[in-house]
């Protein structure tokens, strides 16, 4: 039989979104993708609201995320911001827009469920991930990842991911896609982490990033442009529970 997840906690979430819009929260949102390692014309989000949720886009004049990391673009939101997260390449990386420290959602150990539908625009990939804030220290790295789906496919990408963090071990594993809406949840703390779909435990490590984590949302058009525009993916639902010792 399969394993079920836990129940949530019984109080009331700490970060609590249905996306009913017009505008994004700003007590729990940044909508610029780690914009310290660019500029905001290319970290900005591109997104709409309509009666599904948040509508990420790609738009078809939008700018790559970075020169150098081109072609990818990506619209996405977080919850927070800290000059020098995510290192995510070892050449020449370099701050370009000063960005403050802001920790609007950031656990060390939580719940986190997030309910999406994942683009079917080819050359695309939703991915929801938790990462170190890295603001007490560099080592303080590592990633959850909930989910990468990439357009059209059966299997979704999950686990962790060491990046900095010498104390982890990447550890992904490719579990199946439920078509449509669904909801990814993530649990990690002291006894490890485990990461679920709809309510069925997919993951499981005994490992887990112990310091502070912001939750990232992306779309991702990664290749070369290609029509029709725009490519979409929705957000419908995001609660999230600071389950900190």
């Amino acid at each position: 039989m399969p394993e079920t997840l836990p129940e949530p906690p019984a109080r009331q979430p700490d970060l609590d979104d249905d996306f009913a819009g017009p505008r994004l929260r700003e007590d729990l949102w940044i909508d610029h993708y780690l914009p310290h390692w660019t500029t905001p014309d290319r970290s900005g989000a591109r997104y709409d609201f309509d009666d599904r949720g948040l509508r990420l886009r790609i738009d078809e004049d939008q700018l790559d995320w970075r020169p150098e990391d081109a072609p990818l673009r990506v619209s996405n939101v977080q919850t927070g911001n800290h000059q020098g997260t995510h290192r995510h390449r070892p050449d020449g990386l370099v701050v370009r827009t000063a960005s403050p420290t802001r920790l609007l959602w950031a656990p060390s150990a939580g719940r986190v469920d997030v309910t999406v539908t994942a683009s079917p625009d080819a050359g695309c990939m939703l991915a929801a991930w938790t990462v170190g804030t890295e603001h007490h220290d560099p080592r303080d790295s590592g990633e959850i990842c909930l989910f990468e789906i990439d357009a059209g496919a059966a299997v979704a990408r999950c686990g962790i991911k060491a990046h900095h963090d010498d104390r982890l071990t990447t550890d992904m594993s490719e579990v199946p896609v439920p078509s449509g809406r669904h909801t990814w949840t993530a649990i990690w703390g002291p006894a490890g982490t485990v990461i679920g779909c709809e309510g069925v435990v997919v993951k499981r490590s005994a490992q887990a990033p112990l310091y502070p984590q912001f939750l990232l949302i992306d779309l991702w058009e990664i290749g070369p442009r290609s029509g029709p525009y725009p490519k979409t993916a929705h957000l419908h639902h995001v609660r999230g529970w600071d389950l900190t010792p």
